[in-house]
């Protein structure tokens, strides 16, 4: 049987990842400047992929290209991490509501996957691994509806929702426990017939927003 083999990853992609994970991280703060030179040595690489890279991340609105000032590093505005939440509240209730008393024992040990993740997570204080998961869990229950418009809409912010999601717990990594007792009961109202999943996940989620806020 003849084995597939992978394309290779290009060289503008894996620069292209590798400064968003900077960004996403907050290793590069925002509004810090950055240079080409500072990425060239950092990356290791030469100036064409980097250059590619950042017209990419420039058009996600991560990063300002200035001739006269380099590279900005965009912080995400108040008003659309406000805006993105309402969104979530409005599409992942629906979400809930779809998948109330539907979900398959092999569906639900998935999420289970992704809560056992982010209680490892949460233990380590491990900000990083826990904001990886917590975004899994919220895809993966849109995906399980088998509606692609709302993953895509969803998978169209999730960059930016892990990084609004990183910035919000590096504050308070005693709330990576909270939120996933949360997920926990989200995931046990989905297969309750008394459970009211849409509730819960508009309350986590309206809790979670109010907190970044504080």
């Amino acid at each position: 049987m003849r084995v597939e083999k992978q394309p290779k990853q290009l060289l503008k992609d894996i620069a292209y990842d590798k400064i968003k994970e900077l960004i996403l991280t907050e290793k590069v703060e925002p509004n810090h400047m950055l240079s080409e030179r500072e990425l060239i040595d950092i990356l290791e690489m030469s100036k064409t992929p980097i250059k590619s890279a950042l017209i990419r991340l420039e058009s996600e609105g991560f990063v300002k290209i200035s001739s006269k000032q380099g590279i900005i590093v965009l912080d995400i505005s108040l008003e659309r991490i406000l805006n993105i939440y309402d969104l979530r509240v409005a599409l992942e209730s629906f979400v809930c509501a779809k998948l109330h008393m539907k979900l398959t024992q092999s569906e639900i040990a998935v999420l289970q996957v992704a809560i056992d993740e982010m209680d490892t997570a949460a233990s380590n204080k491990d900000v990083h691994h826990f904001t990886k998961w917590d975004h899994e869990f919220h895809l993966t229950m849109a995906r399980l509806t088998e509606n692609y418009e709302i993953e895509r809409v969803l998978l169209n912010y999730n960059d930016q929702l892990k990084r609004i999601t990183f910035k919000h717990l590096k504050k308070d990594v005693e709330r990576m426990a909270q939120f996933n007792e949360e997920h926990k009961a989200i995931l046990a109202s989905l297969s309750d017939p008394k459970g009211e999943p849409a509730r819960l996940i508009e309350e986590h989620l309206i809790q979670s927003k109010q907190k970044l806020l504080n």
